[in-house]
């Protein structure tokens, strides 16, 4: 991987520049959509190319790992292979598991504090992996079905220790066990260009002494993630695992929401060098990323501290994120790309990202939610702004008739409008930045989404 930086604001630490892979170049900065278990939900790969055209797509290690396994992506030559996508690729450590299926499993706690884009997602997330809440107020969970033959009743499906996570499995309740070790041997029979170290993202509300504990953790973890990884790229790969020479590895950051954490994390994982078996030289991180939980007022502030303290010349993703004015303020702050679930998630709920003055996008002038009575009888586009497939050929009446009838074209339609919305709002901020421009832009997009200091 080659990381070149074309052009900088002035006095900020936003950037423009692109990353080389083998399977193209990505220009940043770039919102990458999620393809968690190999697919973008519910549209097909030609259709998240042709009707969103993204830099590349992002999928989850700890998914992919129970399902399809690892030894299908192996015979099908890989991740891109079998998914039928030819650009750039990423999976994620499989990490920020121990969080969602630990501390947070069926209680709506995520990874920012007071996300409204966000909101009862693990809720939400249990009722999508088919799993039962039995109690508004003890998240205790029953897996499976009583088809499925199981009685496994248990807090939590993840529990971290020293070593890595225990997990149960969201499919059959077997447990399963990820280490540093085990999470870089995955990523590599996945595939992707760019994988990530195995990190503990803690809780939003974890005090400070947790998140200081789950922070040293990730950095013993970053040491090995880079040695096992220096293994795999080093060795002489059989011929079904030689698709994932040359992957880049990138370290996490963490620390919280507390300054001292996230600098000391910035600057531990950011001059972190191995020496490598063979005495060919330092193994080092390629890139970096940003990880752990957030104050949702505060992201920002909270990308600052640690853009201030990483190298400059290396990538920087902001992993989970993908609300509009967290884009906005993150690039500001030095970060090339981001990764989230809330497009398509808020998506399949009904609601669309829309520019500010819009018809309908009531007060916080970015959202509009189709199942408002409202747009019955709208026929005009859901944003008249917007170039996208959707906008172009189908009303608010039509969505909203989808969605009431229950019809699985609404979330692809719907998918297709807020996909296109993030991605080409990163990048306007992109040609804005290249055209010295980015001050200008910046202010009249946080204008539309009614933005107040």
């Amino acid at each position: 991987m080659k990381f070149s930086i074309q052009a900088k604001v002035l006095g900020k630490l936003a950037r423009a520049g692109t990353i080389e892979t083998a399977h193209g170049i990505i220009e940043t900065p770039a919102f990458i959509p999620v393809a968690t278990k190999a697919t973008v939900k519910s549209l097909t790969p030609e259709m998240v190319r042709d009707q969103v055209d993204p830099e590349a797509l992002l999928a989850n290690t700890y998914h992919l790992y129970l399902q399809p396994g690892v030894e299908v992506l192996k015979k099908a030559g890989g991740l891109g292979k079998f998914m039928n996508w030819s650009g750039p690729t990423f999976t994620d450590s499989g990490g920020f598991q121990a969080f969602s299926l630990g501390a947070a499993f069926g209680t709506g706690i995520s990874k920012l504090a007071s996300d409204r884009g966000m909101e009862g997602q693990g809720i939400e997330r249990s009722r999508e992996l088919g799993l039962a809440k039995r109690s508004q107020t003890i998240p205790q969970i029953v897996l499976g079905t009583e088809q499925d033959g199981l009685s496994v009743h248990t807090q939590t499906l993840a529990k971290v220790d020293d070593d890595g996570v225990t997990f149960k499995s969201v499919i059959d309740g077997t447990t399963h066990r990820f280490t540093p070790e085990i999470s870089m041997d995955i990523q590599r029979d996945i595939g992707a260009d760019i994988i990530f170290a195995f990190d503990e993202c803690a809780a939003p509300n974890a005090n400070y002494e947790y998140q200081k504990k789950a922070m040293n953790r990730t950095h013993e973890w970053a040491k090995r993630c880079l040695v096992e990884h220096g293994k795999n790229q080093t060795v002489a790969f059989t011929d079904d695992t030689s698709y994932a020479k040359g992957q880049a590895l990138l370290g996490i950051v963490q620390g919280g929401r507390h300054e001292d954490l996230r600098r000391e994390s910035a600057r531990t994982i950011g001059s972190m060098k191995i020496k490598s078996e063979d005495g060919a030289g330092d193994i080092e991180f390629d890139g970096f990323g940003i990880g752990g939980s957030f104050d949702k007022g505060d992201v920002a502030t909270a990308v600052k501290w640690i853009n201030e303290e990483l190298p400059e010349n290396k990538p920087r993703h902001l992993l989970g994120i993908g609300e509009p004015l967290d884009l906005i303020m993150a690039i500001e702050n030095g970060v090339d790309t981001f990764d989230c679930v809330a497009p398509t998630r808020i998506a399949r709920n009904g609601a669309a990202y829309i520019s500010g003055g819009v018809s309908g996008a009531g007060s916080s002038g970015g959202r509009l939610n189709l199942m408002n009575a409202e747009f019955i009888n709208d026929f005009g586009p859901l944003d008249p702004n917007c170039a996208c497939y959707t906008c172009k050929n189908y009303s608010r009446a039509y969505i909203a008739h989808l969605f009431r009838a229950k019809e699985m074209l609404a979330a692809t339609l719907l998918s297709v409008h807020n996909l296109f919305y993030v991605v080409n709002l990163v990048k306007q901020l992109r040609q804005a930045i290249i055209e010295g421009k980015f001050e200008e832009v910046k202010e009249r997009m946080l204008k539309q989404l009614d933005y107040k200091k």
